[in-house]
């Protein structure tokens, strides 16, 4: 101790240095402005609740999708800080695999956006593991219709804010098919008459292109399943599961026989397929005359070959085929220490006319009716064609069915075992044997048995 000092004017100068120190600190947020640098600490940083003097926020956000959907949602968040101008944002975009080995990773350090975009196929997943907040508190009346609400919820709650109406169907390529004298795929076509159809297209098409492509994903499956008025694979949050091996047999026997009568793509050309790439994409590049296509996804295809696209319904079976429902979100983080905030802004997303004119359709057609009226008149054809997917699939639509909790790698370890059957390496019962365990051991385990 320094003589001469007392015990309190030591306490005194210390107290000193203490507020001198806080008020040399510098702005907490920049301005308003983001810097790039130290990703970590920016992560945490808009995650903070701590707030400017003057009541500031930064709300980070994350979403995936083509270089139009970053575009147009950076748009609509400048219209929210221009009429909210206490509110900036940390936002985030990537494509769709980017998207979905990152989240995983801010899941276990807690340190998920504030709002992120969400899609069904594993709103469950994140829900069960506790990472989303309930938004049931948020007033949609008038915005989102109660039925729609009443299909997302999840144990009564809601945990995403539904973005847009989707539907699954089909897109084809109409001057080709109609140049080669191929009936042209029609409204609530039957999967006896999809299959007949890619057969006698087979007799009308040159060597080396094809009227249908390959299929190894579970979910091209399940379609053909529920079609037929079996249950979904799985059900009941995971704990129930079916895989109808019947159904299984048959559908993947006429995939074995197309391969043999080349009516799909040998197993080496599917696989370096990839969709919307003008090279690469199945259908863009002249080799397969038909794929699949979603409301939101057809006008990339449509860009890709302009005004060549036609679309359909999926094919349906007695209890019907396909689905027509919400199926992306915006989603807050149950972590997020800015909850008031980030509500307020996920239902100014679908009520803002300005943001609805800002956004467009680069997440499908807006859920709120009111949004889409107001863009109608100023549709292209590429964003008329989701609306046609929407409104030919409606009537026989089935309920959108995501992987349940904990079936991720299931769904990894499904398609790989088909894409070996593709290749000739095993049996189609052999690939129905491995996957058909491993559901039912994670069925049991969801079950708690």
């Amino acid at each position: 101790m320094v003589k001469g000092w007392s015990r309190s004017t030591i306490f005194l100068i210390f107290a000193m240095l203490l507020i001198l120190s806080a008020c040399s600190g510098g702005g907490g947020n920049n301005g308003g402005k983001q810097t790039d640098e130290g990703g970590k600490s920016n992560t945490e940083q808009g995650n903070k609740e701590e707030k400017p003097a003057g009541g500031n926020t930064t709300l980070s956000i994350m979403w995936w999708g083509p270089d139009a959907r970053h575009e147009a949602t950076q748009k609509a968040l400048d219209i929210y800080t221009k009429q909210n101008p206490n509110v900036t944002f940390k936002p985030e975009f990537m494509a769709w695999d980017a998207f979905w080995q990152k989240l995983p990773t801010l899941a276990a350090s807690k340190s998920i956006t504030d709002v992120l975009q969400m899609d069904a196929a594993y709103i469950q997943e994140y829900v069960s593991r506790g990472q989303l907040e309930d938004l049931s508190d948020i007033d949609l009346s008038g915005i989102v219709d109660p039925s729609v609400i009443a299909n997302l919820q999840i144990d009564g709650k809601l945990y995403g804010i539904p973005l847009s109406q989707n539907a699954q169907g089909m897109a084809f390529n109409k001057p080709e098919l109609e140049q080669l004298g191929i009936p042209l795929p029609h409204k609530d076509w039957t999967y006896e008459e999809y299959f007949q159809w890619a057969r006698d297209a087979r007799e009308k098409l040159p060597e080396g292109k094809y009227p249908i492509g390959d299929t190894t994903t579970w979910d091209a499956f399940n379609y053909y399943q529920t079609a037929m008025g079996k249950p979904p694979i799985m059900s009941d949050g995971g704990k129930t599961f079916t895989l109808d091996k019947s159904l299984f047999m048959t559908f993947y026997q006429t995939y074995e026989e197309f391969r043999k009568a080349k009516i799909v793509p040998p197993a080496e050309k599917a696989a370096s397929f990839l969709e919307n790439d003008p090279q690469a994409d199945p259908m863009a590049s002249g080799v397969v005359m038909t794929r699949g296509a979603t409301t939101g996804s057809v006008s990339a295809l449509e860009q890709l070959m302009p005004g060549k696209v036609g679309v359909v319904n999926m094919q349906v079976g007695p209890a019907g085929g396909g689905w027509a429902q919400s199926t992306i979100f915006l989603s807050i983080s149950a972590n997020s220490k800015n909850k008031d905030e980030a509500k307020k802004f996920v239902r100014w997303f679908i009520a803002d006319q300005e943001a609805g004119k800002a956004l467009g359709l680069t997440r499908g057609i807006p859920i709120n009716p009111e949004v889409y009226n107001a863009l109608e008149p100023t549709l292209e054809n590429k964003d008329k064609l989701g609306k046609e997917i929407y409104d030919l699939s409606l009537d026989k639509a089935l309920p959108f069915y995501p992987p349940a909790a904990g079936f991720s790698e299931w769904v990894d370890t499904y398609k790989k075992e088909m894409e070996a059957v593709t290749f000739g390496q095993q049996s189609i019962e052999d690939a129905f044997n491995k996957i058909d365990k491993m559901g039912k051991e994670l069925a049991a385990k969801a079950g708690g048995q």
